[in-house]
């Protein structure tokens, strides 16, 4: 059985960090592509980032400056590192595992982002 457990999220002031992290269990981690997607209230689901089995990530063009994304492959754990936060990241964080259209989620994180 699949699990996604993502972690790491809360309440930070604009400018500040927080660093998310998704731990998986019952997958072969390091051949699947990994990614972070966020929802804000009354918006649709959207990509924040990806990064492949052997760690090539790709961005939000919107994101790219202030996000960073890796895994740890011997820990079956990938990670968000969030900088320079602004309230427009208020979300919640999910995790996924083999792409939005067929693969696993996790339950979500809260990012609350105070202005």
């Amino acid at each position: 059985q699949v699990h996604l457990v993502e972690s790491g999220g809360g309440l930070v002031q604009a400018g500040g960090s927080l660093r998310l992290s998704c731990a998986a269990t019952g997958i072969t981690f390091n051949i699947y592509t990994m990614g972070w997607y966020r929802q804000a209230p009354g918006k649709q689901r959207e990509l924040v980032a990806t990064i492949t089995g052997d760690g090539s990530p790709h961005y939000a063009d919107s994101l790219r400056d202030r996000f960073t994304i890796s895994r740890d492959n011997a820990e079956n754990t990938m990670y968000l590192q969030m900088n320079s936060l602004k309230p427009e990241d208020t979300a919640v964080y999910y995790c996924n595992a083999g792409g939005s259209n067929l693969g696993y989620w996790g339950r979500g994180t809260q990012v609350t982002v105070s202005s």
